[in-house]
């Protein structure tokens, strides 16, 4: 009787563990039911998946492989995922990890496991080395107390869903570069270093039913192939969609479904306070037509009103409407006056500018633009084109304005984009801003954990900016994905590109 009871005992134990993390958390049950294979274009191939080096982890997230304790929304919130929350009290911030989170052994995710992971990534990636700087404890069965030390640091939630920050179960993973043990919905069956992937759904996945069987991402870097295989049928879905294609696809509405919402990745214009007075850099913002210049990208860019997408709380700005009669008023206020070249002059000298620019990211061709909106209400220009404008004219601060591209919003939070161009000192600071209230804030920013209170701080912050006549802030590129008519949940609606498959990605 007593070796019934001890076999009983052990097999109810075995009932608990595979219901705690044997993937149908939630109280959910998986179907069982074939979802078939995904089959997709990547544009980028690496020679590692391990999650924590260079930026291999976006990949890992992008296959469904890894998640890291949080994740960004459709409105670049970070929202719970390993974790179901972090909450801060000065300079120390308690996290705690959902109930039931395994690898795809089965192992469980442990706080200890978390630091693990944590104190890793500080070490082989310089660009998360200040996270080794905090002390990480372990508090309990499923939380994490974090010590950033004498200073608050507001961002460590949306720093940690970052992709890089990816869980891998150290303790069992014998191949880091091509095999590690994550939490994600795939699991990794076929990996090619700088070629094509394949995963297969996570029977053990601790979040649910896993809708696909697997998926298959093509390594594609030309857009052609794109296009001729999504056309073929040989591809099911891609993101990163090319003007040109976009057009083919938008003409058969009935074969493709097309999603495009503004990125992160931002086109804009410095303008030189120490060589261009007040009056010509607001004529040359009431003049830049930012409107025009997206439809002439062809959906590949949608409006800039901020650096940010509209959707974020640190979006909500106000910008003049173009109006170039007033741009033209403004210039003559200012003693120009309008010669019969067409051209304003002022002490017998042409009011020419100087544009810099690098021929990346369609920057040669806003700088044909701008050009030719300038000239049409009398201010002439010049194009310097550039290699590396950080080695040049942004290293030298020899432009009027200055056209540059970079990712604004990085981690769901304003404060990388402010520190690189509004502070003073700031490495994209170079055409002479300065206020000592935008300064004051910033530093404000730097330590305020409330997110309502961050987003205000920020919008005053770019406020100052726009009213100074400092920046202008053109275009986002759009985050643009192409699927089959059935096919979705391939992270369409996220302006990130570091998201892919996931537990509800279908195709029918």
């Amino acid at each position: 009787m007593k070796k019934k009871l001890i076999v009983l005992f052990l097999a109810l134990c075995m009932v608990f563990t595979m219901t705690a993390c044997g993937g149908k958390g939630g109280g959910e049950e998986s179907s069982g039911s074939a979802g078939g294979t995904l089959k997709t274009a990547a544009s980028f191939a690496y020679p590692s998946i391990d999650v924590h080096k260079e930026y291999y982890g976006w990949y890992t997230s992008i296959y469904g492989l890894s998640e890291a304790l949080f994740k960004f929304d459709e409105n670049a919130v970070a929202v719970d995922c390993l974790a179901e929350d972090a909450v801060a009290d000065g300079n120390t911030w308690t996290i705690t990890l959902k109930d039931g989170v395994c690898f795809s052994n089965g192992d469980p995710l442990t706080p200890d496991m978390v630091i693990k992971n944590i104190k890793r990534l500080a070490e082989v990636n310089e660009r998360f080395a200040y996270l080794g700087d905090f002390d990480w404890k372990a508090d309990g069965d499923n939380k994490i107390v974090v010590d950033t030390g004498k200073d608050v640091y507001p961002m460590l939630k949306n720093d940690l869903a970052s992709p890089e920050c990816g869980m891998i179960d150290l303790d069992a993973t014998k191949d880091f570069d091509k095999d590690p043990i994550c939490t994600g919905p795939f699991v990794i069956t076929e990996f090619n270093p700088e070629g094509d992937v394949t995963v297969a759904r996570n029977e053990n996945y601790w979040g649910g039913d896993v809708k696909l069987d697997g998926a298959v991402f093509y390594y594609m870097q030309e857009d052609d192939p794109k296009l001729l295989a999504m056309q073929s049928g040989e591809i099911d879905c891609y993101n990163s969609v090319s003007s040109g294609a976009l057009e083919v696809y938008e003409k058969e509405p009935d074969k493709y479904v097309v999603e495009s919402v503004p990125g992160t990745r931002l086109q804009y214009y410095i303008l030189n306070e120490n060589r261009l007075d007040d009056a010509v850099r607001e004529a040359i913002n009431l003049t830049v037509d930012k409107e025009a210049i997206a439809d002439y990208q062809k959906g590949t860019v949608s409006v800039a009103n901020s650096p940010f997408p509209d959707s974020t709380a640190y979006s909500k700005v106000s910008i003049p409407a173009v109006d170039t009669e007033k741009a033209k008023k403004l210039l003559e206020d200012d003693g120009y006056t309008l010669g019969s070249d067409g051209i304003y002059q002022k002490d017998g000298k042409p009011l020419k500018i100087n544009i810099a620019y690098y021929a990346a990211r369609s920057l040669d061709t806003l700088a044909v633009l701008i050009q030719e909106e300038l000239k049409a209400v009398g201010i002439d220009s010049y194009l310097t084109v550039e290699e590396d404008p950080d080695s040049t004219y942004i290293a030298t601060a020899d432009f009027d304005l200055a056209l540059y591209c970079m990712i604004s919003d990085k981690c769901g939070d304003p404060q990388y984009f402010i520190d690189s161009t509004l502070a003073d000192g700031a490495y994209y600071n170079v055409g002479g801003f300065e206020s000592a209230e935008c300064e004051e804030m910033i530093k404000q920013l730097k330590t305020e954990v409330d997110p309502d209170k961050r987003a205000d701080l920020a919008n005053k912050i770019i406020q100052i900016a726009i009213d100074d006549n400092a920046f202008g802030y053109v275009g986002l590129f759009n985050h643009t994905t192409v699927m089959k008519p059935g096919v979705s949940g391939f992270a369409e609606k996220i302006p990130f590109d570091f998201y892919g498959v996931d537990a509800n990605t279908v195709m029918q």
